[in-house]
């Protein structure tokens, strides 16, 4: 592996060639940046920014390394003959922020990062390898950034003493694989699901601790607004949110059906707004989610207080998924996921609820339950749309946190257009917002083994690379489509398989 000033080096010379090639011919190359960024096309003004963005993280590696080393100088043991003492600072992690112009947590980041990842020594002076290798390479090639790192590393640490040393190094090469596809949230997820399944004996006291530190004040601010702070465990966060957003659900759709159909706009592009009849101002939603969300929550005590009448749609279900044996076992000590929610929950937390609520089995095929319709009806079948949520976890499109409450399920091939049927092969759950994005940008889906792929128009990405959509099975570590790159469609034909 090339030494890390080597790839520092490396990213910077990349980032002069993306600079370069992103230049219209008639701009100077020594030009001031923001003329030059001015200048440049869409597709070489991203590319600029990757390599930009690589050079940042190439740079923050190389200073993790002198973090750790700041850090190792300035141990406590040392007293006043450490580093950081001798210069006049009370810690490293106060050095390293001045120096950097960066926070203490930042700093402190930059430092257990750093040691996380740096190279052992063993009582003979023989160079060893780091404790989390796998973080280590992606690290130090560019590829993960510290924020990433620190969460990815910080859980195996904690979990270290309790799991399998097997298990922890295939739940950190999946982790580190997955931290370049996903967005930092969506690694987060990754991450709170792989502590649950190394360490399930621990899902069960932390769920616990969030229990017991659960908290709800009311209080009025000067101005005369009543402020509501709480904090739930996760079981009672979920109804909380599950009821929220059913009322949110169910507005935002109230509103899109409110004049015609819901479709997307038909009419001509030199049409003045005023003159549309595909969409009614008048009946359009212009308060903010947030906004939106407070209205909810009246809304459901006004309910709670009198009112016979619900506000919310009647297909908000709140959906626990888990293993049947673990359902079945009141010994089991396995870990499951409530939709919407990213900190998995006890088995017995699990049981609990299906206990005092009606249970929705997931039939992912037989006689029981036809989840493959074909022409024979539009519309996607509740229990479709629940095996659907099973696959994509929520809308499908890269990086989307909407949950499954908040997406429809769409047909790939056109059920119109191209006369696709209402088969889960040809559906995928899509908010709002990337149904209307891929309908007006032309993006094209493919399904490959269970597996969503999306993949953008030439004039977004001219190498059309596919992007992995969201998959709750790849989440759980079930890795790309078809066990390797076979599975990966490659090129598509632009004007085909956009969800409708």
């Amino acid at each position: 592996m090339k030494k890390h000033l080597g790839i520092l080096r490396d990213s910077v010379s990349a980032l002069r060639r993306a600079w370069v090639e992103a230049l219209p011919a008639l701009v100077i190359p020594g030009s001031d940046a923001q003329s030059a960024v001015g200048s440049m096309s869409d597709s070489g003004l991203l590319r600029v920014m990757d390599a930009v963005s690589f050079v940042v993280r190439t740079a923050i590696a190389l200073q993790t390394v002198i973090a750790a080393e700041i850090g190792r100088r300035s141990a406590k043991e040392l007293g006043h003959d450490g580093l950081a003492a001798r210069h006049g600072f009370g810690s490293p992690e106060a050095l390293l922020a001045q120096s950097a112009g960066t926070s203490r947590s930042d700093a402190a980041k930059l430092v257990s990062v750093g040691d996380a990842t740096r190279e052992r020594e063993s009582f003979t002076g023989e160079r060893m390898p780091s404790r989390h290798p796998h973080v280590h390479g992606a690290l130090h090639a560019g590829i993960l950034s510290v924020a990433a790192a620190a969460m990815i590393t910080g859980m195996l640490d904690r979990v270290a003493v309790r799991a399998d040393a097997e298990a922890l190094d295939a739940a950190e090469n999946r982790l580190v694989a997955n931290a370049a596809e996903f967005s930092i949230e969506m690694l987060a997820r990754l991450v709170k699901r792989e502590e649950s399944y190394l360490d399930p004996d621990g899902v069960r006291p932390r769920e616990d601790e969030l229990r017991d530190a659960r908290s709800c004040s009311v209080i009025e601010d000067a101005s005369g607004a009543i402020v509501l702070r709480g904090r739930f465990d996760p079981v009672s966060g979920a109804l909380i949110r599950q009821a929220i957003d059913a009322v949110v659900s169910t507005e935002l759709r109230r509103a899109r059906d409110a004049f015609g159909s819901g479709s997307t706009c038909s009419c001509s592009a030199g049409m003045p707004p005023e003159a549309c009849t595909c969409h009614d101002p008048a009946t359009a939603e212009h308060r903010s989610m947030t906004q939106m969300r407070a209205d909810a929550l009246t809304d459901l005590l006004r309910h709670a207080l009198g009112c016979r009448e619900t506000v919310i749609s009647e297909s908000q279900t709140l959906v626990v998924r888990m293993d049947v044996a673990d359902l079945q076992s009141p010994d089991s000590v396995g870990t499951a996921t409530i939709d919407g929610i990213d900190t998995p929950i006890s088995a017995e937390s699990a049981r609990s609820i299906a206990a005092t609520a009606g249970i929705i089995p997931l039939v992912l095929g037989g006689a029981s339950v036809p989840l493959d319709l074909g022409r024979t009806q539009r519309l996607f079948t509740r229990a479709q749309k629940l095996a659907l949520a099973e696959r994509d976890g929520g809308c499908a499109f890269p990086n989307c946190s909407r949950p499954p409450g908040f997406t429809e399920a769409h047909h790939v091939r056109w059920w119109d257009r191209d006369a696709g049927p209402t088969d889960l092969d040809n559906g995928v759950l899509l908010c709002s917002q990337h149904h209307h994005l891929l309908h007006r940008e032309e993006w094209v889906i493919r399904i490959v083994d269970g597996h969503t792929w999306f993949i953008p128009p030439a004039h977004i990405d001219v190498d059309q690379r596919p992007r992995p959509g969201n998959s709750l099975r790849r989440e759980l570590g079930c890795g790309s489509p078809g066990g390797g790159d076979s599975g990966v469609p490659v090129r598509a034909d632009v004007g085909g398989g956009v969800a409708a």
